[in-house]
């Protein structure tokens, strides 16, 4: 692998940083524009009942996003604070991006790329 001195670490993992938290602010955005959206259906349809299904369907959806994105926000403040643990919580995040193709693959790789270098167990002490 390359070797990073200080200064670019720095930069490569407040990238990173930036990076986990605009990618989840997208699954964020995504789960609100899907509650939105469902709810909005509902209210066309003037049913009552579809209303109320497709606004717990909504709302379910929305939780659920919610719920995948705080982690990614976590990592990404702890990544700009220099937190040990968020060095952790992103290199498992990135195994699990793997899967998100192309852009959490993308970030999965880089992540890998940034965080598993000497210097970085170095530079999150």
């Amino acid at each position: 692998m390359d070797q990073f001195d200080k200064s670019d670490m720095q930069v490569h993992v407040t990238l990173l940083g930036w990076l986990y938290i605009a990618g989840h602010a997208i699954f964020l955005l995504v789960g609100i524009c899907g509650f939105l959206f469902l709810r909005g259906i509902g209210g066309i349809a003037g049913d009552p009942i579809a209303t109320r299904v497709l606004t717990l369907i909504g709302t379910l959806g929305a939780t659920f996003f919610t719920i995948l994105s705080l982690p990614g926000f976590l990592a990404g403040f702890g990544l700009l604070k220099r937190e040990s643990w968020a060095r952790i919580l992103a290199l498992i995040l990135a195994f699990l991006n793997l899967v998100n193709f192309p852009f959490g693959t993308a970030l999965g790789i880089y992540a890998f790329f940034v965080l598993l270098q000497r210097e970085a167990s170095e530079y999150f002490t």
